[in-house]
């Protein structure tokens, strides 16, 4: 039953903060045509065919549709597109080119502001911030990171000249970075040391990474029928924390210690929920590989450790690092070849819905924070300058005034409907991505973890 309740506590939760982006996007659009006295049909949030609808006095429609992807003003005195919003009745003649500026940057412009005033909120109640140091856990033996001289228990200062301080900000900027060949700059006992580091893309993923572990405690995530770590007793979501006496520290060490132990027994110390026990298994000889295996799949840790900052980062920082991110994040795609960032890279509604339902059932305040950003997103993505987007009403309204001549109707409308369908496609497009990826997003659903707040005992959340 208490399962059943987080389901709907996280659905309503990650419905109500997706769609109060949609609202005060649209709202900026419904206030701002309302002021320069234009008609307005409809109010819609969402696309696709009506959940449930009414109409107020002035004989504006409200609507609550199907997709939940995003929504619309059914302006009939402004080009719109009837492929997302359906044909309008004519109301007179258009609108002017300020009256159309106007509406259309409204809905950006409110999202901006709503994503300062939930920085705001983010900033007095606080953000969980992960507790993954960019210390080096395993360096593979005989690489060529080994023969520079980097050992385990390094930390990384800088990836491409871009100061680090966790696992997540390594990965990110190693991805984005235009060269697969970076500068490390590395920090061993106080002395500092910058390496040309090589950067590989991960088969099947498709983003480049440096070949260096994270210090981790790897998870058993299935156990095999017939193998030495079922006769061993090993049991599904153990946690290796030492073998044949080294400390485990990363999942391809743990690896690399199997490998080299066919036939011989070994100590494996385990964490199985909050015991501590050892178990002896013996790696069985792979004949074909010659290398021993004892039968697991094996996962990264299931436990993430947040600790509170409070108070949260200042609104103008989250604002700024969003910003930023998604200027690197453009970049990237401009240059996939260097980069490994493809469209297919991004997510869609689907993957937004994840993330915000991941965060959520984590701490509600990730999700204030993951807010921010989306709103900040929804702004400057619909100002660039496509019809159907906000930005292409303003591009073809700019024009009719330097011009001093309307665009074509027909071309207005052509441009948007073909946009629209555009659009649309590519959504669909990187809902299939979204989708393929939906076992990662359950993994992350499922993640344990735990929220330390400075003075208060630690909070387990997650499941």
């Amino acid at each position: 039953m208490e399962q059943v309740l987080n389901w709907i506590y996280v659905g309503v939760a990650v419905l109500g903060l997706f769609g109060a982006s949609i609202f005060v996007h649209e709202y900026g659009h419904f206030w701002m045509a309302r002021r320069r006295g234009l008609k307005i049909d409809g109010f819609s949030i969402g696309f696709g065919p009506k959940l449930f609808s009414w109409k107020d006095r002035q004989g504006v429609e409200w609507a609550l549709r199907w997709i939940p992807a995003g929504g619309f003003v059914k302006l009939p005195q402004m080009i719109t597109s009837e492929a997302i919003e359906g044909k309008a009745e004519e109301h007179g003649p258009g609108a002017s080119p300020l009256s159309r500026i106007l509406v259309a940057v409204a809905g950006p412009l409110m999202n901006i502001g709503f994503a300062f005033l939930i920085a705001a909120l983010v900033w007095q109640v606080g953000l969980p911030v992960p507790v993954n140091p960019s210390i080096i856990g395993y360096v593979e033996p005989d690489s060529a990171e080994a023969k520079l001289g980097i050992k385990p228990g390094d930390r990384i200062i800088s990836v491409g000249g871009r100061l680090v301080h966790s696992w997540q900000e390594v990965q990110q900027f190693t991805a984005l970075a235009l060269t697969n060949v970076l500068p490390v700059e590395i920090d061993r006992a106080g002395v500092r040391s910058t390496y040309s580091l090589k950067a590989e893309p991960v088969p099947g993923f498709g983003l480049k990474v440096l070949n260096l572990d994270p210090r981790d405690h790897p998870v058993v995530s299935q156990v095999v029928p017939g193998g030495a770590a079922e006769a061993a007793g090993l049991q599904k979501d153990d946690q290796f924390v030492n073998f044949a006496g080294v400390p485990v520290v990363g999942q391809a060490q743990l690896v690399e210690l199997i490998k080299q132990r066919a036939g011989v027994a070994s100590a494996a110390e385990l964490l199985r929920g909050t015991n501590r026990l050892t178990l002896f298994v013996t790696p069985k000889l792979d004949p074909t590989a010659k290398v021993g295996r004892i039968g697991v799949e094996l996962s990264p840790s299931k436990t993430i450790i947040y600790t509170l900052q409070r108070p949260g980062p200042t609104p103008w920082v989250q604002v700024k690092g969003v910003v930023l991110t998604m200027r690197d994040i453009f970049v990237a795609l401009l240059h996939p070849k260097e980069t490994g960032v493809r469209p297919k890279d991004m997510s869609g509604p689907a993957g937004i819905l994840s993330k915000l339902a991941v965060d959520v059932n984590t701490d509600l305040r990730l999700a204030l924070g993951f807010m921010v950003m989306l709103n900040i997103n929804l702004a400057l993505l619909n100002l660039l300058p496509l019809p159907v987007l906000d930005g292409g009403h303003i591009t073809m309204a700019l024009y009719e005034l330097i011009a001093r001549r309307r665009v074509s109707p027909r071309f207005q409308e052509y441009a948007t409907m073909t946009f629209a369908v555009m659009l649309l496609s590519f959504m669909l497009y990187v809902t299939f991505f979204d989708l393929s990826r939906a076992s990662l997003f359950l993994r992350m659903f499922r993640q344990k973890s735990v929220i330390e707040e400075p003075g208060v005992p630690p909070t387990p959340v997650g499941n």
